[in-house]
């Protein structure tokens, strides 16, 4: 009878691990939306779109209204942002390496750990953005209430 039930018990077990494995080795989650990203690429309209975890690097956003929308973990890696509108966007852990983000709108966004290394921010609206965890490492940031080291 101890024999059956670890038998039972090693066959329960498997089954378990078997199934468990695909969500142990799946690659990164991709949460955006694609029509959305469409949208966005289209029409540059895209308020309170789902775009979490959308890879946007080196895409030319210049004056798209993205306000509201979900950009948590996205990828903006040296994209065009000149003029957009952030206001209220929540930019949790994005990466905006690189990006050129001139007389954008970030007033009211969320950028907690967002890695703005390398971005060239000039005249861009910051106020009431949550900035913890930034990386502004080689930022070149001026005429906005967000600064870089001393003045």
């Amino acid at each position: 009878m101890k024999r059956n039930n670890r038998n039972a018990w090693m066959r329960n077990g498997w089954m378990a691990i078997a199934l468990a494995a695909p969500l142990l080795i799946a690659g990164p989650v991709r949460a955006e939306n694609p029509d959305q990203v469409l949208q966005l690429r289209s029409t540059g309209a895209c308020a309170q779109c789902d775009l979490q975890g959308a890879n946007l690097q080196g895409a030319h956003l210049i004056g798209v209204d993205l306000r509201d929308a979900n950009l948590r973990g996205a990828n903006l890696q040296g994209a065009n942002l000149e003029g957009a509108d952030l206001t209220g966007a929540d930019l949790t852990a994005a990466n905006l390496a690189g990006a050129f983000a001139t007389n954008a709108s970030f007033e009211d966004a969320n950028l907690t750990n967002a890695n703005l290394a390398n971005i060239t921010m000039y005249h861009a609206e910051t106020a009431g953005a949550t900035l913890r965890g930034i990386n502004l490492a080689g930022a070149e940031i001026t005429g906005s209430n967000l600064s870089v080291g001393s003045d």
